[in-house]
């Protein structure tokens, strides 16, 4: 499974993202809040690895401590899978994302072997990410059309990105680095 350094939404927009999966499933359909797990709850995840080291945790808190950063929902995005779609919301990329994104890389590339298997899932390496929210995983083609027919995405709410967590799936825990969670 993979680990994960995230960050996470204000309450407001916390809460707009729950709207979104609530209102999915409304219709039936897959929703991202469907995940049975404390720990479960809108995120933007930075660095993805099979493996991260806890003493990045350490490391980090410094790049945390620089929350919060101002951040906008915007439009829907599209992941495509073996033709399964996971719909997702784009975080608008500011500077201060981008620059958030660039410091968490720098400091766990050094948590994270570069040539081993735990090195860094390549779409969150600088240049390949999309910041994105996820609302639902694994929509085929019709669960799509009604997911966009269901969801009022013309709006694009505005809120800020107030922790930064440390997610280790294989334990099923987080890590609240700095700053703090909903």
């Amino acid at each position: 499974m993979a680990h994960s350094l995230e960050l996470l939404l204000d309450e407001a927009a916390d809460q707009h993202v729950r709207d979104e999966w609530a209102a999915l499933a409304g219709a039936g359909l897959p929703h991202q809040g469907s995940v049975v797990s404390t720990t479960n709850r809108p995120h933007v995840t930075l660095v993805a690895a099979s493996s991260i080291d806890p003493g990045v945790d350490a490391a980090l808190v410094p790049a945390a401590m620089t929350l919060p950063i101002s951040m906008r929902l915007g439009a829907p995005v599209l992941f495509s899978n073996r033709g399964r779609v996971t719909l997702s919301r784009l975080v608008v990329p500011s500077a201060g994302l981008i620059s958030m994104h660039a410091r968490v890389t720098r400091v766990a590339d050094g948590h994270i072997g570069p040539d081993t298997p735990e090195s860094m899932l390549a779409h969150t390496r600088p240049g390949r990410w999309t910041p994105h929210v996820t609302l639902a995983r694994r929509l085929d083609g019709v669960q799509l059309a009604r997911a966009l027919e269901v969801l009022d995405l013309r709006a694009e709410p505005t809120g800020t990105f107030v922790a930064l967590r440390r997610w280790d799936s294989d334990a099923g825990t987080d890590h609240i680095l700095a700053g703090r969670a909903c």
